[in-house]
């Protein structure tokens, strides 16, 4: 990280940003996409997602483990070449334009996903037709590794590919965990060549290992108890909030 003041601010939001990131994981599907956002109103867009990043790493090994018994390899395999493409993408793009650019894209890819999220909520009934053809399956990995790696943020366009398709709960959330585990170990390359992987990140990482663990745990036993879509509403309203802060912010740093 740039030499972020690591003050009582930064401990409290990166706190509930690894929190969210470890209910995310553990089952609450798309919540963890405020994690980036928020941490970004604190260190800024490059910084967030340095942070971020080790933690995704941890979290997705504890994930694994846990619904490693249950995915659908067939989308995972049609999803992950498009991924690929999308990362070296968005590593592009990254590394070439100026910081205010990055915050103000990430404040955008926030605020369409927790709107679409939200007028999803709201239809009292969602129809569902047949499964998409696999060319939509490469193109959703590939949207799914650009605003990942961007923004930590590919669950609009993995949802737009997997959700038709009808899954159980569990095996949805198990796709996603593997899925997402491979896309980070692909991001691995471009975040070490951005700078992004440097002792500040690492010790980060460290401190905040056992919350994100407990998170994770912790996300797997209350996904069952807890009304997920009350929950998701909630935290797609917080969302839209930072996510219209984040583009004021990126436009007055211009």
């Amino acid at each position: 990280m740039e030499e972020i003041a690591l003050d009582w601010l930064f401990y409290i939001v990166a706190t509930l940003a690894v929190i969210i990131l470890g209910l995310s994981k553990g089952g609450f599907a798309g919540i963890g996409m405020i994690s980036t956002p928020m941490l970004a109103l604190v260190v800024g867009p490059v910084s967030a997602a340095g942070f971020i990043f080790p933690i995704l790493i941890i979290q997705d090994a504890v994930a694994v483990w846990m619904y490693k018994r249950e995915w659908n390899r067939q989308i995972v395999s049609i999803m992950v070449p498009g991924a690929a493409i999308g990362v070296w993408l968005a590593y592009e793009l990254a590394s070439t334009v100026p910081e205010w650019i990055v915050q103000i894209s990430l404040g955008v890819i926030s605020l369409v996903f927790a709107s679409s999220q939200l007028l999803l909520s709201l239809k009292k009934t969602q129809e569902i037709g047949r499964p998409p053809v696999k060319a939509l399956g490469l193109l959703s990995g590939m949207g799914a590794g650009f605003t990942s790696m961007i923004a930590h943020a590919g669950t609009p366009p993995f949802q737009l590919y997997v959700v038709p398709q009808k899954l159980s709960r569990d095996a949805y959330i198990g796709t996603s965990v593997i899925f997402f585990a491979l896309l980070n170990l692909m991001k691995l390359p471009a975040f070490a060549l951005l700078g992004q992987l440097s002792p500040h990140h690492l010790m980060a990482a460290f401190i905040f290992a056992p919350v994100a663990v407990a998170s994770s745990w912790l996300g797997v036993q209350l996904v069952r108890r807890v009304d997920v879509v009350r929950f998701n509403m909630i935290i797609t309203i917080i969302l839209i909030g930072v996510s219209v802060t984040l583009i004021g912010q990126g436009m007055l740093g211009r």
